[in-house]
């Protein structure tokens, strides 16, 4: 089979199409022939292996343990192991592979049963393949913010693929979406439910205190006291994505600030199940979700979409066809 694969941390640049051994599922996994995988700041991270953490996580000190990178993919099954009874040859799957191994990038790839599941009715293999990892953080990131109806939650860098589901989650709510972002996707953000937008160029909404009963940080600096601020008592702030000094700040500093009023700072690190596929396909089924592309690539352009994601630019999701 075609994959992409890399042997070495660094750029895009060292990326290389090669032919590769066709996977043989094991007793509880599928193979699926892949139709459509999308790319993560997760795959950004791993390809450069930065920060240093993700090497000591298992993923190789010194070079790279897995050599496809791909965490989403959607596809159909094209044999299964004798103990899987979820799934039969012809199915059409999606799922997120981050913790059994990657290998998205490529012709095929064979998956615990337990990582996938039926793709949602109405979808095409891309739009399925832009959702199960930035879908379930999202998703998991609105449940930890506890949101109930009426409450007004801030998602700081809502125009990417985490912020344009977490938008659209948080409506599913009944919470009044702030949706921060550059000027130009600001009407973007609008269409997917946002009740108000702002310009994080023209104002800093940290400035404002009180104001909101949670805040999704994915993208965007703003000091973790500033997010306190900004919340009403009682409030969460919860730590979706960022950069690495982001996530260590959230990780070291949160502790220690003082949280008067009952405020929770904290983030959140999303889990692949079965579970949040369904329940991701359930609202997907049901008109309250829909995923956003900006660019589907060809497998051979990968290095061109990764950096097009690393650049920070794209509006939703940008996805790979084989």
């Amino acid at each position: 089979m075609k994959a992409m694969i890399y042997t070495e941390y660094g750029s895009p640049d060292q990326l290389r199409l090669a032919e590769m051994p066709q996977p043989i599922p094991k007793a509880d996994e599928v193979l699926v022939k892949i139709h459509a995988t999308s790319v993560n700041s997760a795959d950004v991270r791993l390809m450069r292996g930065q920060p240093f953490m993700i090497r000591l996580a298992g993923y190789g000190l010194f070079k790279p343990k897995y050599p496809i990178l791909g965490g989403d993919i959607a596809g159909q099954v094209v044999q299964v192991g004798r103990d899987v009874t979820t799934f039969q040859p012809g199915d059409r799957v999606y799922g997120d592979v981050s913790n059994c191994g990657l290998g998205g990038f490529a012709e095929y790839a064979a998956v615990p049963e337990s990582a996938l599941a039926p793709m949602p009715k109405g979808l095409t293999f891309e739009e399925a393949a832009a959702l199960p990892l930035a879908g379930i953080t999202a998703l998991q990131a609105v449940q930890k913010a506890k949101l109930q109806a009426g409450e007004r939650v801030a998602i700081n860098g809502a125009s990417g693929g985490v912020g344009t589901f977490a938008v659209q989650i948080a409506r599913t709510f009944g919470a009044d979406v702030t949706a921060i972002t550059s000027a130009s996707k600001l009407n973007m953000l609008l269409e997917l439910g946002a009740t108000a937008v702002i310009d994080y160029a023209r104002e800093d909404f940290t400035t404002h205190t009180g104001q909101y009963d949670a805040i999704l940080a994915i993208n965007g600096y703003h000091p973790l006291r500033h997010y306190a601020r900004a919340l009403k008592p009682n409030g969460r702030y919860i730590m979706v994505g960022g950069t690495d000094g982001q996530i260590f700040e959230a990780l070291l500093l949160a502790p220690l600030i003082p949280k008067p009023d009952g405020k929770c700072l904290t983030l959140v690190t999303a889990k692949s199940t079965r579970e949040s596929l369904q329940t991701l396909s359930g609202l997907v089924e049901r008109g309250e979700l829909k995923p956003v592309i900006e660019r589907c690539y060809p497998l051979m352009a990968l290095a061109d979409a990764l950096r097009f994601l690393e650049a920070g630019h794209a509006r939703g999701k940008v996805v790979i066809t084989l």
